[in-house]
């Protein structure tokens, strides 16, 4: 079932670090991708995240004899077809096992990605080309730049499978939200809860940390909110503040 066109748009302005709380009380520990960090590095805090459903692309390691650069010329070498493949909104995520000796792809396999409409691109390895990928208005997030084809590790296998990426079970369809902070992981059958509790717990904490900055308030009944007026004094300036 295709991500909600409100569900996508609440969670493009809501943190990783507000999702993880959120699945962390439905029992979820390990959703943030370990590792991995944006491309472009002068984003802003103002700028919407990346969201999009997984679509996924296995790499395992390369064997010498499988893997010469001739390998490029097949038509239906997986890494070529799977950025042919992967859905317009669709964020494209490698399993590179965490290994960013060589690219997991490059300037321009991404700029295909961007070209198709796709969301963003998200590896546990690295990217090549990594000033030009910075330079594109497309969000990309690796764990470090890598010069070296993929091609001498890596080994493109499996696609819109379930992988691993930084240590987090990704399965096709599940929704990836990327900030400045990092990537985190929903899966697909919570994905519009999540994102409404995420717009309610986001309101909360912004109304905290005006109290906080702005009118010297402690923290204890205030967060969490034990004090039995601070949800009257939430209410008051949610009012307020059109929120």
């Amino acid at each position: 079932m295709p991500l909600n066109l409100d569900t996508r748009e609440r969670l493009k302005h809501v943190s990783t670090a507000t999702l993880c709380t959120i699945l962390f009380k439905r029992g979820l520990r390990n959703q943030f991708i370990q590792n991995v960090r944006p491309v472009n590095t002068t984003l802003t805090r103002q700028a919407p995240n990346m969201v999009g459903e997984a679509f996924t692309l296995r790499y395992i390691p390369a064997r010498e004899d499988l893997n010469p650069i001739t390998v490029f010329q097949d038509r239906q070498h997986p890494q070529r077809v799977a950025v042919e493949q992967c859905p317009p909104g669709a964020v494209m995520v490698f399993d590179s096992r965490k290994d960013a000796r060589a690219a997991s792809a490059g300037g321009i396999l991404i700029s295909r990605l961007k070209a198709r409409g796709c969301a963003g691109v998200v590896t546990d390895g690295g990217f090549r080309d990594s000033p030009e990928i910075a330079a594109m208005d497309f969000p990309a997030y690796h764990s470090q730049p890598s010069a070296p084809t993929n091609l001498t590790l890596h080994q493109a296998l499996d696609i819109n499978v379930p992988i691993g990426c930084g240590d987090v079970a990704v399965f096709p369809g599940d929704v990836l939200v990327g900030d400045l902070e990092g990537v985190f992981v929903i899966p697909a059958h919570l994905a519009d809860e999540v994102a409404a509790e995420a717009v309610e717990m986001s309101a909360f904490e912004d109304f905290v940390m005006d109290m906080v900055q702005n009118h010297g308030r402690p923290i204890i009944g205030l967060y969490p909110a034990t004090d039995p007026q601070t949800p009257v004094e939430f209410a008051a300036w949610r009012q307020a503040k059109g929120r």
